[in-house]
């Protein structure tokens, strides 16, 4: 995988670093074996005056409020906005407290501001009790399942609070912040709506989750969505990275920024397929998803990483199906399973 950094080292916790003319880094920490997210501060205008438009807000820790308060103790001008890249906790889950400090409206897709809703009063087939049930569907054991139910609502603790208005984007929008001209694109298969920020001028894609330098975002699928060809969006939405200048310098939410991101979403093709021909090939007899979860991930898994691993495996499963190299068997145990064709 053929990538530059051009930043070796990221900002120490409440610094920033300009990246770009106007377009400043800061981390945050996360209480996860992904222990930390990288935000964005765009310098921008309100009412023809100096002002700042935030991009994702972090977990919300106090840890993470007392270095937004340093890092705002600093800033010369308001804040005009903050733009959330996705519903994950990590992303919003300090946007409604930022957005009462600055009296700033949240900027969101309706998919990902209406699933953060619904996750947060864990409604409308989201939770965990529709979670444990497509689990036990795909096979997880009573043990793990027991470790998922007492997380409970693990999302309410990373997200206070949300907000109750916003202002809706799309893909393809084009926003001027701080004269430049940026564009709203769209990707699947990670979230609902993931909305990433491209700047033709400035040759600079604010990535969020969609597109990382060294590990594979996660893709999954919901019990809301239990038919999703999740890793198809996915991948449908990263061809579309490919329409950018190669020289472009890619921010993103975990990891140094980068350069190469034609590399990268070769890269993230053959990863999956790779992960899709291991499956494959461990389903000659009838498997579920639980079962292949060591084929997948042949390490130890806490129970924060059950969760998201079962999610992908069934992603992965799903696509095999949908293409045709897996067969899936209903079993009179009510379990999900999966077999090459014979």
């Amino acid at each position: 995988m053929l990538l530059d950094f051009p930043f070796p080292s990221p900002p120490a916790a409440g610094e920033t670093r300009e990246v770009a003319p106007g377009m400043h880094w800061l981390r945050m920490p996360l209480p996860f074996a992904l222990d930390h997210i990288n935000l964005w501060l765009l310098e921008d205008e309100r009412h023809g005056k100096p002002a700042w438009t935030i991009v994702d807000t972090g977990y919300g820790l106090d840890n993470v409020r007392a270095l937004w308060e340093q890092i705002l103790a600093r800033l010369d001008a308001p804040v005009a906005r903050i733009i959330v890249t996705h519903f994950h906790p990590d992303h919003v889950g300090l946007a409604q407290w930022l957005a009462e400090k600055h009296d700033a409206p949240v900027w969101m897709t309706a998919g990902e501001y209406l699933t953060a809703h619904a996750v947060f009063h864990e409604s409308s087939g989201h939770g965990t009790q529709p979670m444990l049930r497509q689990f036990v569907r795909h096979g997880l054991d009573a043990e793990r399942l027991g470790a998922l139910e007492k997380r409970s609502n693990s999302y309410a603790r990373g997200v206070p609070a949300l907000p109750h208005t916003y202002t809706r984007v799309f893909d393809g929008d084009r926003v001027t912040i701080g004269g430049r001209l940026w564009q709203i694109r769209v990707g699947y298969g990670h979230s609902p709506e993931h909305a990433s920020l491209y700047c033709a001028e400035s040759g600079v894609l604010i990535s969020g989750d969609m597109l990382l330098p060294k590990i594979s975002t996660n893709i999954s699928v919901f019990a809301v969505t239990p038919g999703a060809d999740s890793l198809a969006q996915y991948l449908d939405s990263l061809d579309r990275y490919r329409e950018l200048p190669a020289e472009t310098l890619v921010l993103p939410s975990h990891g140094l920024p980068f350069v190469g991101i034609h590399n990268r979403v070769a890269a993230q093709h053959a990863h999956h397929e790779e992960r899709l021909r291991v499956l494959e090939d461990a389903c000659t007899e009838p498997r579920s998803a639980a079962d292949l979860l060591a084929t997948l991930f042949p390490r130890e898994l806490d129970t924060h990483q059950v969760m998201f691993a079962m999610g992908e495996a069934i992603a992965h499963l799903n696509r095999l199906e949908y293409a045709g190299r897996l067969v899936r068997i209903e079993g009179a145990d009510g379990v999900v399973r999966y077999q090459r064709k014979q």
